[in-house]
């Protein structure tokens, strides 16, 4: 789908000032810019298209979390037409207190309502008064939603100069008659796509760093569970991990270079290290009891498991290499599924709660501050973090069936993002773009 996207400036971008203007969005204190989306006029598409980029657009913003979206007509300010000159709008946006407008026009390439689709984006910064980006982007139709989250992660990088979320993916596994399948869909739920087809059991995905592979488990009767490792683009599936057991919960290091997992072939499960590169294994815990669900932290030097080696689940810490094992949750009798946000400063888990409930909590690796992300009806699992560490996806019963839901990492604006009659589980949040 990225292949049939491209993008040419309309006009100069300015570039100087965004590598100073890093926003960390997740601080307690952080203020959101307020930004007002005059529309996007349609000129000569299909009746749909202007209508469908500013529905998807006005959504990523929202979601970007480092934007407050402003209703422009409640302040007065009603535009149709901007254009990419001064206008009286950005007068009245600035004296409102609005920081940024961003417009934009959609129409059929050199005006052929039957050939490729186009929209041109742009925006205002009321800081420095200037019209500061201007980009054309031209596709199919089966690409407009792209434009916009291309659109919107753009304006993300150009004021955090961090990538955006809208580009990136959640791989999850879905029931399909008596197997469980993987998908792939956007992180807004809509595109999804099936990735495996076999009849059999292909559980917990998990991303390659570069977004080009997923690896799994896949059970193919009751005596053989291997790790195999699928490539998106093609669909082309490889067994990596076929040893005696059990091999379960795999994920791959943040430079992609090890694979920890857990594997029960020399009796009880352990925690094991695959260098990717040279295939080397290396054992990394030695407990009599199990220990599953490894989650690097995005240095690498570190991870987070679950182990029952204290009695019920617990979530521990310990080094790369195995060394420096230590406890970190110690409330509650059941605590499990790590996920380690790619800011490092927490760790997602699913919690069982005194009234016996399973919530999504949140604790610092030092083990200092621990809150409880849910609560309310319904079984949550399979935490995974967004790549900006703004946002948690998981699964949950909430509606009945297990679906896959959003939530920011403050606990607010829950989200549900499947919708199918089936159950879905198991999601895993791709690295940005």
């Amino acid at each position: 789908m990225l292949g049939c996207l491209v993008s040419v400036g309309l006009i100069g971008i300015i570039e100087s000032g965004a590598a100073d203007v890093f926003l960390e969005a997740t601080r307690p204190d952080f203020q959101k810019i307020p930004l007002g989306v005059i529309g996007i006029q349609n000129a000569g598409g299909p009746e749909w298209l202007g209508g469908r980029l500013e529905e998807v657009l006005k959504a990523d913003i929202r979601r970007s979390l480092v934007f407050s979206l402003v209703d422009l007509p409640s302040l007065g300010i009603k535009v149709r037409d901007v254009g990419t000159g001064p206008h009286p709008a950005f007068k009245q946006a600035k004296e409102n207190g609005v920081s940024v407008l961003v417009w934009g026009k959609a129409g059929a390439k050199d005006g052929d309502k039957d050939a490729d689709v186009s929209m041109d984006g742009f925006v205002y910064d009321g800081e420095s008064d200037e019209i500061v980006g201007g980009k054309r982007y031209v596709g199919s139709s089966s690409v407009v939603r792209l434009m916009a989250h291309r659109f919107a992660d753009e304006l993300v990088f150009r004021y955090t100069g961090e990538p955006g979320i809208a580009r990136t993916k959640i791989a999850y596994v879905s029931e399909q008659g008596t197997a469980r399948e993987l998908f792939v869909m956007d992180y807004d739920g809509y595109e999804p796509r099936q990735l495996t087809s076999d009849g059999f059991l292909n559980l917990m995905p998990r991303w390659s760093p570069d977004r080009r592979f997923l690896v799994f488990t896949a059970y193919r009767n009751r005596n053989t569970q291997d790790i195999d490792m699928i490539e998106l683009a093609t669909g082309k599936r490889w067994t990596i991990v076929s040893l005696a057991g059990l091999n379960i919960t795999p994920a791959l290091s943040p430079d992609g270079n090890f694979l920890a997992f857990a594997s029960s072939h020399e009796g009880n499960s352990e925690l094991y290290k695959l260098d990717t590169r040279t295939k080397a294994m290396q054992r990394m815990t030695t407990h009599a009891s199990g220990d599953l669900s490894p989650s690097w932290a995005p240095s690498g030097r570190e991870l987070a498991f679950a182990s029952d080696r204290s009695g019920g689940p617990q979530i521990f810490l310990m080094s790369a290499d195995g060394t420096n094992v230590r406890r970190l949750t110690f409330e509650g009798d059941y605590n499990a599924a790590p996920a380690w946000s790619p800011r490092g400063n927490w760790i997602a888990y699913v919690c069982r709660t005194p009234k016996k409930e399973y919530k999504l909590c949140l604790i610092t690796p030092d083990g200092q501050k621990r809150v409880q992300l849910t609560a309310g009806p319904g079984v949550e699992d399979s935490p995974s973090w967004s790549p900006d560490g703004r946002h948690l996806v998981f699964s949950s019963t909430i509606d009945g069936k297990s679906q896959i839901y959003m939530i920011n990492a403050d606990g607010k604006d829950l989200e549900r993002v499947t919708f199918t009659g089936t159950h879905n589980s198991a999601p895993a949040w791709s690295p940005a773009s």
